[in-house]
């Protein structure tokens, strides 16, 4: 006979979300999860929502769908949209991104090094914080060339995929490292973008080796990136420091080798 699992000992994982973790369920508010899976539904559909729409993509009822959102348009964390078919993010939730960036003190630090190495680079910089499967880019300073969503903090990029990730990936032992590539969804993000993980753990193993990351349109079609990992501790990694350019200005070589020194000093600048 197999005996029921507690209940505080399950395992829990929000849709689309990784990693699985242990959570209390004594003290896990359902009702206020339900509010959270719907703000992110517009991650992965980022345009207004029919009711149904946001019902689907949260994987709740559209009774209990229904609730939340009118209790979110009542916060100002949704609005109607400018056509009234449905409902967008508001801009009360710029109000909390502006809470946490603020009260961050490795983003305090990292903001004055990041703009000195734009202005020295002249290419995109970038500054990103470590969140296992996932990284998160805080802060981002453009070049002349880029997209609009390219330059947007709060942009959130899989690990194994980029090269600030693979630069953090490094400082780990190969266990935990493999760990987090056997969670990841290895899914390509341009025709380039490396999936293999035999592949990856290479890209890995030069970083740990090199200092730095450099991955090739594997994110973007045409960016080259290099990326030097901030660690505490001297071996957790925290973030990561990314220099981002265009292989019509660059060869992959000159690249390397005009920023991946620029990259490491600015991320031993924040180490802690």
């Amino acid at each position: 006979m197999t005996l029921q699992q507690p209940a505080f000992e399950r395992r829990y994982q929000a849709p689309e979300r990784e990693p699985i973790i242990e959570v209390d369920e004594r003290l896990f508010l359902k009702s206020a999860a339900r509010s959270f899976y719907v703000l992110e539904a517009f991650a992965r559909s980022p345009r207004p929502l029919s009711l149904a729409e946001v019902a689907k993509s949260a994987k709740i009822s559209k009774s209990a769908a229904q609730r939340v959102v009118q209790t979110l348009l009542v916060l100002g964390y949704l609005e109607r949209s400018a056509t009234g078919t449905g409902v967008v993010p508001g801009r009360r939730i710029l109000d909390r991104s502006f809470d946490y960036l603020r009260s961050n003190p490795l983003i305090e630090r990292a903001s004055p090094i990041v703009t000195e190495l734009r202005k020295t680079t002249g290419e995109r910089v970038d500054f990103s914080l470590f969140d296992d499967v996932t990284i998160l880019y805080a802060l981002r300073l453009q070049s002349k060339r880029e997209t609009f969503y390219a330059t947007l903090a709060g942009r959130r990029m899989p690990t194994f995929a980029t090269a600030g990730g693979r630069a953090m990936l490094a400082c780990l032992d190969e266990r935990h490292a493999d760990d987090i590539l056997r969670r990841s969804r290895l899914v390509p993000l341009t025709p380039r973008t490396l999936v293999d993980p035999d592949q990856i753990r290479a890209r890995i193993a030069e970083a740990r080796r090199d200092g730095y990351a450099c991955v090739q349109e594997e994110s973007l079609m045409g960016e080259i990136v290099v990326a030097a990992a901030v660690v505490k501790d001297r071996s957790m990694p925290v973030g990561a420091i990314h220099v981002a350019g265009s292989l019509a200005d660059w060869s992959p070589e000159e690249f390397r080798k005009r920023f991946a020194p620029l990259a490491i000093e600015a991320a031993r600048a924040l180490a802690g």
